[in-house]
């Protein structure tokens, strides 16, 4: 049965057996109970096709995403996927992620505004000078940003405190006696990366510490270099006492490296890295500044982007949760001489 079938059935025009299926408030509420009563009992179901086109919306929202390998078996990305995806299946819509190579990332975001494809975006790993945002804005096409950038124009955006996560685990390494500690970071292009700098830069000059420069490594955002970056601070002379590694996917590779090198982690060298690496073969005791909930996390992003559909200002969709510092066997009390 379609759609003028269950009009005629139902003694009452297509346009108002439409209203009531698709929740329109200026249909009572016993024409509604009405209409989806003998919906049910027939088996009727909208064409979703045709609904799209009636409200001019595709009940769709996508990622353009440059995937790495590790992308794949990132627990934590993909959690954030599965609250997004949950978010969007309990509204009857759906989630794409177009993956890219790096170099199409920006006309892909251009073909996909152009074309229409979806109601709005989720733009992932914002940069400190993100063109791709100021697209965005300047075509005023629906998005939410995980992470944030430096941009003149109010967007909606959704991120961890970076500067607060850093601080919590200088703090607590300064608190155990440590004054040598070392940062590894992702690519200082990454907003994420070059704001947990910052924080640590400030952390460690309020302490009054120096920071030898062979104790910044940068450019890290896999296992590989993360293997890589702790190699070259062992070879340091002298080599710090600590590292906070700034992203969980090169944590992994840096704390293989410590074990592969026979180091005693936590007493030798301790070691904190921003992000969970439990489900890693390094274990699940690593200490770790902690985004909670990425599942909750997916789903928020999910109800802003729904919110600026609706019409609410990006101004107002703008919200920074905060880290936890997770207790782990990495860190302990500094027994090396400055």
């Amino acid at each position: 049965m379609n759609l003028k079938s269950l009009a005629i059935a139902l003694g009452m025009s297509k346009t108002t057996v439409s209203r009531a299926l698709n929740g329109y408030p200026e249909v009572n509420f016993r024409t509604r109970e009405r209409v989806l009563a003998a919906a049910k009992e027939v088996g009727y179901e909208a064409n979703p096709m045709a609904r799209s086109l009636a409200v001019g919306r595709s009940n769709v929202v996508g990622i353009i995403y440059p995937l790495l390998p590790t992308d794949l078996g990132d627990a934590m990305f993909l959690g954030v996927v599965a609250g997004m995806s949950e978010a969007l299946e309990a509204k009857k819509m759906n989630l794409i992620i177009a993956p890219v190579s790096p170099h199409n990332e920006q006309p892909s975001y251009e073909h996909m505004v152009r074309g229409k494809r979806v109601d709005g975006l989720v733009v992932g790993r914002t940069l400190v000078h993100d063109e791709r945002i100021a697209y965005l804005s300047r075509a005023g096409f629906p998005f939410v940003a995980h992470g944030r950038t430096r941009s003149e124009t109010p967007y909606a955006w959704f991120d961890y405190d970076n500067e607060a996560g850093i601080r919590l685990g200088v703090e607590r390494l300064l608190g155990l006696g440590h004054q040598r500690i070392a940062l590894v970071s992702a690519p200082l292009e990454l907003n994420f990366a070059r704001q947990r700098k910052d924080s640590f830069v400030r952390s460690m000059a309020a302490a009054g510490l120096a920071i030898d420069p062979h104790h910044l490594i940068e450019n890290t955002l896999d296992r590989r270099t993360g293997y890589q970056a702790m190699q070259q601070l062992l070879a340091c002379s002298p080599r710090p006492t600590a590292v906070i590694v700034d992203n969980h996917l090169s944590g992994v590779g840096a704390v293989r490296a410590l074990l592969d090198a026979g180091i005693d982690i936590g007493k030798d060298i301790s070691v904190i890295v921003w992000g969970s690496v439990e489900d890693t073969l390094v274990g699940s005791n690593v200490t770790t500044i902690d985004q909670p909930e990425p599942r909750q996390a997916g789903a928020k992003m999910i109800d802003m982007l729904l919110s600026l559909l609706g019409g609410t200002p990006p101004s107002q969709l703008q919200v920074l949760w905060q880290p936890i510092l997770l207790p782990g066997v990495t860190v302990g009390v500094c027994t090396q001489r400055v």
